[in-house]
């Protein structure tokens, strides 16, 4: 799906993208010992691969492979299958999790020009499938490693107030409004605010959301799963 961008202001057609490169660089220079901290820790209780990776999609819908540090097991049960996040999700990863020091990694993602420092967070391919044409807007710019939901409540929104600060923050960008976000972000990282939803150790799948809250039926839910892992598949086919 190919969304046509509204008319890019000079921030957003000339620096945006500098600066991230420029903050990022600096970010590795001025703390490659806190990427090679954590990654030592990561291996040493979790065991390699030291990297998490998961397909999001990113801007014009292109998928790319995100990167995190890990921050739970691969324990399985006797049939082979995955056992629930909230077993496999370590004492030592909640803490990866609660200090944001988990998606350090992600710095290789805006490097690489999958995403930018801030803009809407990259939500899951199973995710996108569920939004409306309007909510896919979001993705017409660069996911970021924060934005403006994620300064106004996280995961303690439901997903139709999450989308809809996604969609404030691509009508407006500016310098200054990116400024505020990137302050705003560093005081919930100190603070460990609105990390999770109550009861949930990651949030509800975005599809799982709307069956549980009866929007949409059984039927439709399954045939989007199989529409995204269908993407999926394709995108993992060509690489």
């Amino acid at each position: 799906m190919k969304t046509i961008h509204k008319p890019y202001g000079p921030y957003e057609k000339y620096f945006k993208r500098f600066l991230d490169l420029l903050c990022c660089l600096l970010t590795m220079i001025v703390f490659w010992w806190l990427y090679l901290i954590v990654a030592i820790l990561v291996r040493v209780k979790l065991g390699s691969p030291v990297l998490f990776t998961q397909y999001r999609p990113g801007k014009d819908e292109q998928i790319f492979k995100l990167y995190k540090f890990r921050t739970m097991t691969d324990s399985r049960d006797g049939k082979g299958e995955l056992l629930p996040d909230k077993i496999r999700l370590t004492s030592f990863g909640k803490m990866l999790r609660a200090v944001s020091l988990d998606e350090l990694p992600e710095v290789i993602n805006i490097i690489k020009g999958d995403m930018s420092i801030i803009g809407p967070r990259p939500q899951l391919v199973r995710d996108m499938v569920f939004m409306t044409k309007e909510q896919r807007r979001r993705h017409q710019v660069r996911p970021g490693l924060s934005g403006l939901a994620q300064v106004n409540g996280r995961n303690t929104i439901t997903w139709e107030n999450k989308l809809s600060w996604d969609l404030k923050y691509i009508d407006r960008i500016t310098f200054l409004e990116d400024i505020k976000i990137i302050f705003k972000t560093i005081e919930k990282v100190f603070k460990r605010t609105d990390i999770n939803r109550e009861g949930t150790v990651s949030d509800l799948d975005f599809g799982y959301y709307l069956l549980l809250n009866g929007e949409i039926t059984r039927e439709e839910y399954d045939k989007k799963q199989e529409e995204a892992k269908k993407i999926i598949d394709k995108v993992q086919r060509n690489s």
